[in-house]
């Protein structure tokens, strides 16, 4: 099992990224799944997360209206666009997965999450 992010680089304030995490050695069906980010000195946070149907979303209130979470279990891949960046955003960035019963349900808690991807850095150039 095993959860790879990518994605992340170099970009000014005002720009886009999108950041990718593929799935191997098992199948995203009724796994709920989330973005997660770290900056340095700071506790790691939820900053998108998404139901196992696809249907239910969460969003940290500072991404609201920028970012966007979407899955495709046909290739098992999640994607997390970004779009208007801030300096704020820069942090190393993970996705993790979390094995649910629970179509519709997102999880926002971390400690909740079975499986971490290794971590993608996005810096944002003021």
């Amino acid at each position: 099992v095993q959860l790879q992010a990518s994605g992340g680089g170099l970009v000014q304030a005002g720009g886009s990224l999108r950041l990718s995490c593929a799935a191997s050695g098992f199948s995203l069906d009724y796994w709920a799944l989330g973005w997660f980010r770290q900056a340095p000195g700071k506790e790691r946070e939820g900053v998108s997360c998404i139901s196992p149907s696809g249907t239910n979303a969460y969003y940290l209130d500072s991404v609201k209206g920028r970012f966007t979470i979407s899955r495709d279990d046909t290739k098992n891949t999640l994607t997390l666009q970004m779009n208007r960046l801030k300096p704020e955003d820069t942090a190393v960035y993970f996705c993790a997965a979390l094995y649910s019963h629970n179509s519709s349900a997102f999880y926002t808690n971390l400690d909740d999450y079975d499986y971490w991807g290794q971590g993608t850095q996005v810096t944002v150039s003021s």
